[in-house]
């Protein structure tokens, strides 16, 4: 490994610092080669998350990226662009944050131009600081993934070795902007620098959060071609399989001269044990990154929250693209952003949400943090969200915009953003009510691209509007099934013997599964088995095998539905798509239009469930919910979101619900930022049941349960 050398004598030390300062730094310069040497482990889960995250309002505002030596290297800047960047170190902004109802700023820190090059602007950084705590402001500190090289490189020579060396001979950068080089992540002389800028941000400048960008572009396949990756690669090989094995899995034993194969961006089905192999290791790779980052954040304080930006759930194979495997990279952190992800119903109809996104950071401990910019973006999050609201300003500032203007809400998004504040109790202490849980597992949905993404999809989108309360779970997931009464495997083709006794397992005590197309016909090496891993609850023979060359039949079959023990098992031939994904195509937009046969996928789910679903609500397509109750069983709340509030409000949807055992209705009361009065209405209770009509939604309304 080679040796880390600090430059000691870099300006910034000298300028920056002073006092106790200056001793700090040079502690941390010290201590900076000997980092290089430590925690060569794979670290294991981050530390209990910090004691403010679970019941903290999250409004967010940003400045992360408006520094000047981005902006001035980045290009198409106004003339004023200096001037913003001077108001949004004011007090005069500071204290407009949070008249708007802000509680958390991004702060702009570290953009990868190196300290040195930096340093004005962290001085600066420092004042924002003071303001934000002057005002009650939380502040998340910016750390960027890439390296500036041209600034970098002239404090750190020696950083040249961490840059990803040139692929299919072009630089390995962050999009079109080509000043910014990807560096290999794992490299020690890299994480020593990265843990040098954390040590600052947390114990000089007392930051409430590290917010790590770039985590969608961090690891992405040119990245492990850097000679390094490739060796850690061989090592990663050696310690995961005895000689045995590898000679099952590949042929061959001796993978000392393996090669990380070739990349391609666009591919569908991944047969090759190398490509497999490859992928895991990446991810991995990216989630203990992210581990050992989460570790020395909270050992020098434990109060500081985590947050990463992988994005979500849009419907691509993000573990082969980008190293992300989201319950491996989100063990890890208490938030993480998505972006590029919609929220609308698009022209023909088609229902697009960050619903799923969500859905997944309930399953995996996280809070999504989204860019909200109308009262639609607000309403989805704070229903599905945990204790957010969104970011609520700064994105057209930091390019200089609105220049000498205040920060402008509509007086709807006032609304919401006061609303939220006000009924923040119901948005704390919750835990949410499933009776469906929908498998995304690792292997399946890594090695095939297509039909599982399409499949899983479409079942998830006729689950989110037909109102019936779900989660979304992954592999781990599958120990712990016992709150559920169903469990779809929409073509979930690759499962192990140990999951598929899991699944039995659940069957036996009275769960309900619905499996569609080759779910369980293959082992988790991808490897094509006889006939269904459960063929013994499904009753159906699988398709004969035409090599690998060519795609599985569909069974030309009706629905089955078989009692299976106490259990209830149906296996639908196929998810049918209205509008059909091409092949490597990413599922989302208006490829998750209802599919053709959403009825049947619903009543299937009833009839698993025995009919006892927790939730019945009768209303149209376009208004979806999530349910949940409060922890200490005071309250049940129905969240209702319209997607098409553009067009009409929605009159008289009728709601029948289960309530808790041991617990009766007291009062039913409508809350709504579209209509500031609280609105108590009648209910009906009958056995464990409730029932009652909520007279209008115009977007969105929280239904609270009172129980006694």
């Amino acid at each position: 490994m080679r040796k880390v050398i600090t430059n000691s004598n870099s300006p910034y030390k000298k300028r920056y610092v002073s006092g106790l300062t200056a001793l700090f730094f040079l502690a941390t310069t010290l201590c900076f080669a000997q980092e290089a040497k430590r925690n060569n482990a794979a670290p294991g889960k981050a530390l209990t998350q910090p004691s403010w995250v679970a019941d903290y309002p999250m409004v967010l505002v940003c400045d992360h990226d408006i520094k000047l030596t981005f902006r001035r290297r980045v290009g198409a800047n106004p003339e004023w662009m200096d001037d913003a960047y001077a108001q949004a170190h004011t007090e005069e902004r500071i204290k407009k944050f949070k008249e708007m109802g802000a509680t958390v700023l991004v702060m702009n820190f570290y953009k990868g131009f190196g300290l040195t090059a930096e340093k004005e602007e962290i001085e600066d950084a420092k004042k924002e600081v003071a303001l934000c705590k002057k005002y009650g402001l939380k502040i998340a500190a910016y750390i960027g993934a890439t390296m500036a090289y041209e600034t970098f490189l002239a404090e750190m020579p020696e950083a040249k070795a961490w840059i990803v060396p040139d692929y299919m001979g072009q630089p390995v950068t962050y999009g079109s902007q080509t000043f910014r080089k990807l560096v290999y992540f794992q490299h020690e002389g890299y994480k020593a620098y990265i843990k040098r800028v954390l040590k600052i941000a947390i114990e000089d400048f007392k930051v409430d959060m590290i917010h790590f960008d770039n985590s969608s572009v961090q690891g992405i396949p040119p990245v492990f071609y850097h000679p390094l990756a490739a060796e850690n690669f061989r090592t990663f090989l050696k310690h995961k399989y005895t000689p045995a094995q590898l000679k099952q899995r590949f042929g061959f034993s001796d993978v000392s001269y393996v090669e990380p194969p070739p990349y391609n961006k666009n591919v569908s089905r991944m047969y090759d044990p190398l490509l497999q192999e490859w992928t895991d290791f990446r991810c991995q790779q990216l989630a203990d990154y992210y581990g050992e980052m989460a570790k020395y954040i909270r050992e020098l304080n434990p109060e500081v929250a985590v947050e990463c930006n992988p994005h979500g759930l849009a419907g691509m194979n993000t573990m082969w693209q980008q190293s992300v495997d989201f319950p491996r990279i989100l063990a890890h952190s208490d938030f993480f952003w998505t972006e590029g992800e919609k929220t609308g119903l698009m022209a023909d109809g088609v229902l697009i949400s960050k619903i799923r996104t969500f859905k997944m950071g309930r399953t995996l401990n996280n809070r999504v943090l989204v860019n909200t910019t109308n009262k639609l973006e607000m309403a989805e999050t704070m229903a599905y969200d945990r204790q957010g609201l969104g970011l609520i300003g700064g994105m057209t500032e930091i390019e200089g915009g609105n220049l000498g203007k205040e920060y402008h809400l509509s007086d709807d998004e006032k609304e919401y953003v006061k609303f939220f504040h006000k009924q923040f109790d119901y948005y704390r202490d919750v835990t949410n009510i499933a009776d469906v849980a929908v498998l995304h597992s690792y292997a399946t949905m890594t090695y095939d691209s297509d039909r599982p993404y399409q499949s899983t999809f479409l079942f998830e989108q006729s689950l989110i509007q037909s109102k019936i309360p779900f989660d979304i779970i992954f592999d781990d997931q599958l120990n712990n099934l016992g709150k559920y009464k169903v469990l779809v495997l929409a073509d979930q083709e690759c499962l192990t013997e140990e999951q598929l006794n899991l699944i039995r397992n659940f069957v036996s005590k009275g769960g309900g599964l619905v499996a569609t197309e080759h779910t369980s016909l293959y082992t988790d090496w991808y490897r094509r088995k006889a006939d269904f891993g459960l063929r013994d609850l499904f009753k159906v023979q699988a398709p004969e095998w035409h090599l690998r060359s060519k795609p599985e039949d569909i069974l030309k079959i009706p629905v089955q539905k078989n009692q299976i023990g106490k259990g209830r098992v149906v296996y639908i031939p196929e998810v049918r798509a209205a509008v059909p994904k091409p092949t490597a195509a990413a599922m989302s937009g208006k490829y998750l239009k209802l599919p053709l046969n959403n009825q049947e996928l619903i009543e299937s789910v009833k009839w698993a469930s025995g009919d006892n679903l927790s939730l019945y609500i009768d209303g149209p397509e376009t208004v979806t919910m999530e349910l949940t109750e409060k922890t200490d069983k005071s309250a049940m709340l129905l969240h209702l979101v319209n997607f098409n509030y553009q067009k009409s409000a929605v009159q008289n949807i009728h709601v029948d619900v289960k309530v808790p055992a041991g617990k009766k209705v007291k009062q039913v009361m409508i809350l709504s930022p579209d209509n500031t009065s609280e609105n108590v209405i009648p209910f009906k209770e009958n056995s464990n049941r409730a029932t009652f009509t909520v007279p209008q939604l115009a977007v969105y309304d929280v239904v609270v349960m009172k129980l006694k």
